[in-house]
């Protein structure tokens, strides 16, 4: 492969039609004749729908109907067939008199024009008889449900070597760590447009994979799959919370169908309807226990974790996988249990398990390595996992401990003043703590085309929620095909293209990557065929096929370097192949081979400044140096881990959902009363490098997800940092300004 070409720092083919506006997104399409729906939320937390008041609504003029539970198709009895996830959770609004969380889907308006939906829609009087409702974080603490859904994802408690009580050991901690409920707050909110032709759906849709809405769809709606069409041409960010299918999704298929062909249906959730209708990282708390000899090396690991989920089932956000995949302990305890509310179901969220996992056990291990009074770089290292400590397995690939080195290195942590530094009000500190993230890897296909005119496209699924994902992959066919990545271009988000897997989990560059690489050598083969040269000693640049060397083939040309348009001619026609990226046994997705354990790593140093009297925290710089296979485009990477370490600042220091006890519902649903990091927030010394490497066993491109690892390990190096700083552990997400002067004072007093 061209190695000027994989790996090097490619703009991104698709910024200037972002940037200019011309990429379309879901809520930019608008078919004739599209009507406008507006869903309507309960009141109340908790209730049973004893009918509508929709007489002053259906009189606005534009108005076309006001649909509620019973005036929707029931759900096909296949729906039952799709699990969760895919689909995002079992209870679907509009199909009974439940209300079971504030916000709920009670009815949807339907309009010729946006404002008058949404005028109707403020004058529909649902009545709902309420019932007492449970606040999440005041629920009993439960086992979670393991019959179906997010429980099975993972066993809920696990037990590696004998169990150990980490009292019993020369050096031990113990602490609760919590983090509140966060949405995902993606810039665009969720949207679809959805329009019936005869028995035929067509959905735009903005979602993180186009072949789960159509499989979900198609059952739910009794339909074949190649009667639902499914288009997603950009997504706005997602971070999780457009990773499976809603149920607004379900219902504007459905209103569409009761509305009948040339009607279609456009649903565009507002910004208050992101917080009820789709999902969030649920709060969380995490007691983690950890039990050392006297040089620090661990003897025993407890993790224990609690989130809130919904009444109507369970999410669990299995926080413990960390524990099980990050330090050499010869003991592991893990839990993870649930306090079931009236909320809306949680999901994942950037980062999901190894993110809130890294939070408390980075920073319980920072207390540990304190406590043993050895440096908390040095503590890593000392116990420094060589294989899997859950299961032994060996590394499809590991240089974690280049990267702790590379990246002290580079933020000086060895030369550091011990305890902290002053500058004027300000107390610095700096704190470091690990990445890392599991991944998954889904099977995909791709086909690369190349017309009369040599003129190459590249055909596959995936979908664009930001990541970069239409430049990488025309740099991975590039490097083989001897073309300039923008050369090819590419046809992505659309379920009628070869299956992609889906863009979350980390696994959209292993699958895909692989697929478009199996491909373009496809391509490349087919082309050397045309010329009568063996598949082996060919290569490509410039727009030509040579020969390398080797023995002549008798009867064959003689020339050793063929333009790409003289072979098209020569074949009189297009040229298409397919690659494909397969996973053992046919199973939909792994978490890599069998044999191995697949995870990314890293290491993360930050500095910041603490006003304690003012209770004011800064970032003042930061240093990521990750051990993540190969990196395809070192500029869209570099950009995915600067944004990681901000989404991580967010995490440490402002972000949290509130939720209103007396009311049963969430505060700010919205972006202006909710803290994010801007601009401001975040120093222009954010230093990002990768580790050389190549995961051969991860997948044939050696790359692995990055998206994901990058906002590990932050949040847990900011505590360490305050603690560096002031002196004082804040065990409590966000560290706001209240809980730094409370911490001073409790210290003081």
């Amino acid at each position: 492969m061209n190695g000027t070409t994989i790996g090097a720092g490619v703009h991104r083919l698709d910024g200037p039609a972002k940037v200019t506006g011309a990429a379309m997104f879901t809520a930019d399409h608008r078919p004739s004749g599209t009507l406008h729906a507006v869903l309507v939320g309960s009141p109340v937390p908790a209730g049973s729908l004893t009918h509508l008041d929709t007489a002053e609504a259906l009189a606005v003029p534009g108005v076309v109907a006001v649909l509620g539970p019973g005036d929707l198709p029931r759900p096909n009895s296949r729906l039952d067939e799709v699990s969760v996830p895919p689909l995002a959770t079992r209870f679907l609004p509009l199909q009974d008199d439940r209300v079971c969380y504030h916000g709920q889907a009670v009815a949807v308006v339907l309009a010729d024009t946006l404002q008058d939906a949404e005028h109707a829609a403020t004058l529909v009087r649902p009545h709902i008889v309420s019932a007492p409702f449970v606040v999440p974080a005041d629920a009993p603490v439960r086992d979670a449900t393991t019959a179906e859904g997010y429980a099975q994802l993972m066993p809920l408690t696990e037990q590696v070597g004998e169990p150990m009580d980490p009292r019993e050991t020369p050096v031990h901690v113990a602490a609760t760590y919590t983090q509140p409920d966060r949405h995902n707050n993606p810039m665009e909110p969720s949207a679809i447009v959805a329009e019936w032709d005869g028995d035929t759906l067509t959905v735009t849709d903005s979602v993180q994979h186009v072949y789960a809405v159509r499989d979900t769809l198609a059952a739910a709606l009794g339909l074949d799959q190649d009667k639902v069409l499914v288009r997603s041409p950009h997504t706005g960010g997602g971070f999780g919370a457009k990773a499976f299918v809603w149920p607004h999704e379900i219902i504007a298929a459905q209103a569409a169908m009761v509305m009948g062909p040339g009607r279609p249906v456009k649903l565009v959730l507002t910004r208050a309807q992101m917080y009820a209708m789709v999902g969030y990282q649920p709060a969380m708390w995490h007691d983690v226990a950890l039990g050392a000899a006297d040089n620090g090396s661990l003897i025993t690991v407890h993790h224990d974790a609690v989130n809130t989920t919904a009444v109507t089932e369970d999410y669990v956000e299995f926080a413990t996988a960390t524990a099980l995949g990050l330090y050499a302990s010869p003991s592991i305890s893990t839990s993870q249990r649930v306090r079931r509310g009236n909320v809306n179901l949680p999901t994942f969220m950037r980062s999901p398990l190894d993110g809130p996992g890294t939070w408390a056990l980075g920073s319980a291990v920072d207390e540990l390595a304190h406590a043993a009074g050895i440096d908390p770089l040095d503590l890593r290292l000392i116990n420094h996992a060589d294989t899997e400590p859950a299961t032994g397995k060996p590394w499809t690939s590991k240089k974690l401990v280049q990267a702790y080195g590379e990246a002290a290195r580079r933020f000086g942590w060895r030369t550091r003043p011990a305890g902290g530094t002053v500058d004027g009000p300000w107390r610095i500190g700096c704190g470091m703590a690990d990445a890392t993230q599991g991944q998954f890897r889904f099977p995909s296909r791709a086909r690369l085309v190349m017309d009369r005119t040599a003129t190459v496209t590249l055909e596959v699924g995936f979908t664009d929620i930001g990541q970069g994902p239409g430049t990488i992959f025309p740099q991975v066919a590039a490097s083989v095909l001897g073309l300039r990545p923008e050369q090819i271009r590419v046809k992505h988000g659309d379920a009628r293209l070869p299956f992609a897997g889906p863009t979350y989990g980390s696994g959209t560059t292993i699958g895909v990557g692989a697929a478009v690489l199996d491909a373009a050598q496809r391509l490349r083969a087919e082309l050397a065929r045309i010329a009568g040269w063996p598949a082996d000693e060919v290569s490509c640049a410039d727009g030509r096929l040579r020969r390398d060397g080797g023995q002549r083939v008798p009867f064959s040309r003689t020339d050793e370097d063929i333009p790409f348009t003289a072979l098209m001619a020569m074949h009189g026609g297009e040229l298409a192949v397919e690659g494909s990226f397969a996973l053992p046994g046919g199973v939909p997705a792994d978490a890599g081979p069998a044999e191995y354990a697949t995870r990314t790593f890293g290491a993360v140093f930050v500095e910041v400044a603490v006003d304690p009297e003012l209770g004011l925290l800064r970032l003042r710089r930061a240093t990521g140096v990750y051990s993540a296979g190969r990196i395809v485009n070192e500029r869209t990477a570099r950009s995915q881990m600067i944004g990681g370490i901000v989404w991580g600042w967010g995490m440490a220091a402002l972000e949290a959902s509130t939720f209103e006890p007396a009311l049963g519902r969430w505060h700010s649903q919205n972006l202006a009363g909710v803290a994010l990091p801007v601009n401001a927030d975040i120093p222009a010394a954010i230093d990002i490098a990768f580790v050389d490497e190549f995961d051969e066993h991860a997948g044939p491109l050696g790359a692995k997800g990055i998206g994901e690892l990058s906002a590990t390990g932050t949040a847990a190096a900011v505590a360490n940092a305050v603690y560096d700083a002031i002196g004082v552990r804040v065990r409590d997400l966000p560290i706001t300004p209240g809980r730094i002067i409370q911490k001073g004072l409790t210290r003081a007093g």
